[in-house]
This record gives structure tokens, C-alpha cells and sequence, in this order.
């Protein structure tokens, strides 16, 4: 039997695998390359609009579920879950932040964001990455007009006037798909928008970051920090089961030489960034290094195509908010779609798809702009920077006006607000 899977429509509850050689050329309004949150979420987010939907992933479906990582999950992300019925499967087993903690290092003063300065209740969020696959994959899989590919490759892409023909292969097999809309979810290096020929710029930044969960012996208390040091920011995301992830930004070499460390010697680094507020620390997951960039491709859309997510753009860790962009990306395309759709506007049309494309791409320079500013103002010891940061840090804790403007540029609450 074949790994491609469909959801049968008369019993939407129920999944079957159907052989390649015996289906035909399949014809779909719009065709996902990526399973992951940002994907899923997209389709999920298209499920009342009339459009049929394909989702093409090179993984197993468990596999997408099972990576083993925790996001900073804003509550605008948390309303469009909200939104979409998924609130019950999600918010249970995520943290809610009742503060968030942002200081410069070992300086006493500190900026503290509160529940009061959000419009909801919790700061943000903190959310397993198995926790958002599972919860969006039980939708999708209930949802009569999505189709998904697993273990699937794109083998071929061929564009005519109207629709663009699709090869997929799975265990040497082939089957042709009709799309009228291909969107890249597939990641940064994303051959969708290697296909269109769509040109990125941006650089790569003079750190990597380390990422690793541990276990304090006392309580987190809901309780997230971003501590700016010289080297780069140094994250703690309070995890369910009283655990912590880590973020740690450091210079290149000063990363791979603190991974090579014997696991006390590491520990004992990672102690005096982390601080002794809650006790012991137990490393529960080995840490792993990845290289950090800012990228931002050149325009998101053209004919029958369209790109969200890290396909579109990449930003720093600092601020945790690289998933947050991807899922406005998709609940804005999603809303885009939809309204053409209900106009009988064909939706690969150009002048459809750049309304997303308008919507969304000065939001994320933004977004990009100011990850990049905050790690290079705090990322030094220069004393006029020194001075400033600090002076602003203590302007913003003690003005409250300014401290919610803040986060809600932060949190997804400025600009227009998808609802899906």
C-alpha cells in the first residue's frame, strides 16, 4: 500500500491509504509543501473557505509530531488556535508567562512584563513544538477537503496559464497534481522559493545559539527571562513539567568550544548565566548548536505561488518570535484566500495574492528590524550603548504607556489582526 493518505470524505473520522497506480491526476485548489506548525496551521485555517486543500511532506506524519523543542508562543498565536477550535488540545499542556523578565546582563534594573500589560491573561506562552503538530494534525485530519501526502517528494513543478502540474514520488512511485496555488511552508532553504527564482537578502550573524532543557530543583513560576550579555542573549522558557529550555547565544567559536566542554564543566558556564533563583539545575536534554541569520526574500508572492513562514523569512532568536510571524503569515494568506475565493476571484492571481503580500511583509520587516536592533545594542560593551540600554530599560519599566505599546508589537497585537 502506498504512504499517500487521504481522508475520506463520507466518514471524515476515518483514514485510508489508496495504491498510486490506481488514482488518477489529482486536482487540488492549493497545495502546501510542509507539514510543519506553519502549514498545518494554513490549512487548518482554510477549513471553511470552499478551497480543497493538499499537504505534500517529506517526513512520516509521527515524525513531523516528534521534534523534541519548545517555542515562545505569543498570544496572538494562541488566539488563532483559539480560533480555529484547538484551544482545548492546546492550552492545558503549555506554560502561561505571568512575567516576563528582559535585563542587561548582571544589572540590577530590569524590565517586568505582566499579565496587566497584556490584552490577555498570560504575558505568553510557552509551547512544545509535539504539542501544536498533534493538536493541528487531529484537525486536519477531520477536515473532509485536506488531503495529506506524507513521505512524499516533490519531484517536478511544471507551470501552465492556469494551474501549476505537480509530480510527486513516493517509493519510486509518481502521481500528477493540478494546483492553482503552491505555497513553500518548507523551511529556509525552501526549493519553492528556489523554484519561483524569488532572491533573498539578509546576512549571517557572528553567533550561533545552544540550546539545551534542564530541570531546576525549584519552582519557574511561569516565569520567562531574556538576559542581554555581551556575547548575545541568554534565554530561559519555563516549559510544562517544571522544566526550562535555554536559548544561549554566544560567538561562534565561543558556542562550539562551550559544546565540546565535559558536561560539568558546560553546567557550570551555563550556572553563572542562568543564575542560582532556582537552585539546582539537572540537564534533561544534551544541548545542541545551531547558526543564527536574518533573512528576508525579496517579495513573497507571484503568479500561483506564494511563500510563509521561514520560506519567506528568518530572523534572530531574541524575542522568540520566528514561529509567531510564520502562523500570521499563514492565518493572513488563509484570510486573503478566503475572501477571493467567496468573490470568485481565481487565487492564484497575482493581485490577490499581493494583498498577503502587503499585509504581511512590512509587519515582518519590522518585526526583523527590531530582533536585529535589540541583539546588536545589548550584544557589546561599548559605554554610550551601555548607558543607553540601561537608561531606556529603566524608562520603559517605569513608564507603563510604553511598556504596553511594547508588547504588543511584540505579542502580534498592532497592525491588522488576522482572524481565521
Amino acid at each position: 500500500m502506498s504512504r499517500y493518505t487521504a481522508l475520506n470524505a463520507s466518514t471524515a473520522s476515518h483514514c485510508y491509504e489508496r495504491p498510486i497506480e490506481h488514482q488518477p491526476v489529482a486536482h487540488t485548489d492549493v497545495a502546501i509543501v510542509g507539514a510543519g506548525v506553519v502549514g498545518l496551521t494554513l490549512a487548518c485555517a482554510l477549513r471553511h473557505s470552499g478551497l480543497s486543500v493538499a499537504i505534500i511532506e517529506t517526513q512520516k506524519q509521527d515524525q513531523v509530531g516528534d521534534r523534541d523543542r519548545a517555542y515562545a508562543f505569543s498570544p496572538m498565536s494562541a488566539r488563532i488556535f483559539q480560533q480555529m477550535g484547538l484551544w482545548e488540545q492546546v492550552g492545558p499542556y503549555i506554560t502561561h508567562f505571568q512575567r516576563v523578565r528582559m535585563s542587561d546582563a548582571d544589572y540590577g534594573k530590569a524590565v517586568n512584563f505582566y499579565p496587566t500589560d497584556s490584552p490577555v491573561d498570560a504575558v505568553y506562552y510557552g509551547a512544545e513544538h509535539r504539542v501544536l503538530v498533534r493538536a493541528l494534525q487531529g484537525l486536519a485530519n477531520h477536515i473532509h477537503r485536506i488531503t495529506t501526502y506524507y513521505e512524499t517528494t516533490l519531484a517536478d513543478i511544471q507551470a501552465t496559464a492556469t494551474t501549476t502540474q505537480l509530480t510527486l514520488e513516493c517509493d519510486g512511485q509518481k502521481q500528477t497534481l493540478h494546483t492553482q496555488l503552491l505555497v513553500g511552508a518548507d523551511g529556509a532553504r525552501s526549493k519553492i522559493r528556489d523554484y519561483a527564482g524569488i532572491r533573498t537578502s539578509g546576512w549571517a550573524y557572528w553567533q550561533s545559539c545552544i540550546t539545551t532543557v534542564l530541570a531546576p530543583a525549584k519552582s519557574h513560576q511561569n516565569t520567562a527571562y531574556e538576559k542581554f550579555w555581551p556575547s548575545g542573549p541568554f534565554a530561559i522558557l519555563p516549559i510544562p513539567g517544571n522544566r526550562c529550555q535555554v536559548v544561549w547565544t554566544a560567538p561562534h567559536e565561543e558556542a562550539a568550544a562551550m559544546l565540546a566542554l565535559p558536561q560539568d564543566a558546560f553546567m557550570a558556564k551555563l550556572r553563572h548565566r542562568y543564575g542560582d533563583h532556582m537552585g539546582e539545575l539537572t540537564m534533561i536534554k544534551p544541548p545542541m548548536m545551531f547558526p543564527v541569520r536574518l533573512m528576508h526574500s525579496e517579495r513573497y508572492v507571484q503568479p500561483g505561488i506564494a511563500l510563509i513562514g521561514d520560506s519567506a523569512h528568518c530572523c534572530h532568536p531574541v524575542g522568540g518570535q520566528g514561529l509567531n510571524m510564520g502562523i500570521r503569515d499563514a492565518a493572513a494568506l488563509a484570510r486573503v484566500l478566503h475572501a477571493a475565493h467567496a468573490c470568485q476571484e481565481p487565487i492564484g492571481d497575482l493581485r490577490v495574492l499581493k494583498r498577503y503580500e502587503r499585509w504581511r511583509r512590512p509587519e515582518n520587516w519590522l518585526i526583523l528590524a527590531m530582533t536585529d536592533l535589540l541583539n546588536r545594542m545589548f550584544s557589546n560593551q561599548v559605554w554610550p550603548l551601555l548607558w543607553l540600554r540601561r537608561s531606556g530599560l529603566w524608562i520603559i519599566e517605569h513608564t507603563s504607556p510604553l511598556k504596553r505599546m511594547i508588547l504588543r508589537v511584540m505579542t502580534g497585537f498592532f497592525g491588522q489582526q488576522p482572524i481565521v
